[in-house]
């Protein structure tokens, strides 16, 4: 499914730490390349196994098949899985040997999962009754 966005727009991290401090976040609503960017990159935080998977690579390295076994789903769709983190650059992958090494990519991850647990805990009733956004399952 394509973005519409441009190549250039999209080629680097969306959450590399920047040298200069964040722009106030009502300006990437004036910018239409940011703010699909910024809905792609909530896309790929959109998938409970994506969540889980980032959660442990926050806290560890972890092998691919340490990934497998913490959540419990085939090889095939952890890989996947595995594949757009990193893809989207919030998990790096380091390779040593015939084993490959996932963590997060930015320290950031941790706040950011913390933010949005607490959020959670905080508006649980709404969440659970919201009808336009589809739960999805562990997959």
């Amino acid at each position: 499914m394509g973005t519409g966005l441009p190549a250039a727009a999209l080629a680097g991290s969306f959450i590399q730490p920047r040298a200069q401090p964040a722009e106030h976040p009502g300006d990437v609503a004036q910018d239409p390349t940011r703010l699909g960017l910024l809905a792609k990159f909530y896309r790929a935080l959109g998938d409970p196994t994506r969540l889980a998977l980032l959660q442990l690579l926050a806290e560890k390295e972890c092998t691919g098949s340490e990934c497998v076994e913490a959540v419990g789903l085939s090889q095939g769709r952890v890989s996947a899985h595995l594949a757009c983190l990193v893809s989207c650059g919030l998990a790096t992958v380091r390779r040593k040997g015939r084993f490959a090494y996932y963590r997060a990519a930015d320290p950031r991850v941790t706040q950011l999962l913390r933010i949005a647990s607490s959020m959670v805990v905080e508006h649980a009733e709404t969440v659970a009754a919201c009808v336009r956004v589809a739960v999805e399952e562990l997959g």
